[in-house]
């Protein structure tokens, strides 16, 4: 069974983080949500929008061998977080530098830059497009694709990411039943 990592920091944007973990869950990837060190009340994390997500476990008990995938779910409060958290940019850092796939979604591929594991091609929230400032910024596309690095828009394409994600982790077959089950026809 495939396994993602999804830290959880402070001013996570909800809609992205709990679409990614239900699409994965669905296709059967096991998805662990960590909270990060030092925030109030660490296991559980308050959202962007005032929504708490409990955590599984503490990023301080995360051993990257156990996973296939690192998943930051955007939102520039909890992005900000993220990328400033020493344990996540080693954990990003480990993860490319051990062939895994990376993912970041909206201002989530700030933190990937920051830890210089950002690829070549690349999509974001268009507004943080300037203040992640990296070349190959590819405003066509909900889901970008780089090698191991995945990155996707916002809110409103993270179940499109999600199920990119399954493809990637799981195979088409899985990829195909889940899209039909959640009416995800405008998914490529």
């Amino acid at each position: 069974m495939a396994s993602v990592l999804l830290p959880l920091a402070a001013g996570f944007e909800e809609v992205e983080a709990v679409s990614l973990i239900d699409v994965l869950r669905r296709g059967g990837v096991e998805v662990i949500v960590a909270h990060l060190d030092g925030e109030e009340d660490t296991d559980h994390v308050l959202g962007a929008n005032g929504i708490t997500v409990v955590a599984d476990t503490s990023i301080a008990n995360v051993v990257a061998e156990d996973f296939d995938m690192i998943l930051l779910p955007g939102g520039w409060g909890g992005t900000y977080n993220l990328a400033d958290n020493a344990t996540v940019q080693s954990l990003l850092q480990t993860f490319k530098f051990q062939d895994k796939v990376v993912g970041a979604m909206c201002a989530a591929p700030y933190a990937l830059k920051q830890a210089d594991v950002l690829g070549n091609d690349y999509t974001c929230y268009p507004g943080a497009k300037e203040k992640i400032d990296h070349p190959g910024y590819r405003e066509d596309a909900m889901v970008v694709t780089d090698g191991n690095i995945m990155t996707s828009q916002g809110p409103g394409t993270a179940l499109c990411f999600g199920l990119a994600i399954v493809k990637r982790l799981v195979g088409d077959e899985t990829y195909q039943a889940v899209k039909a089950g959640m009416l995800l026809t405008y998914c490529q």
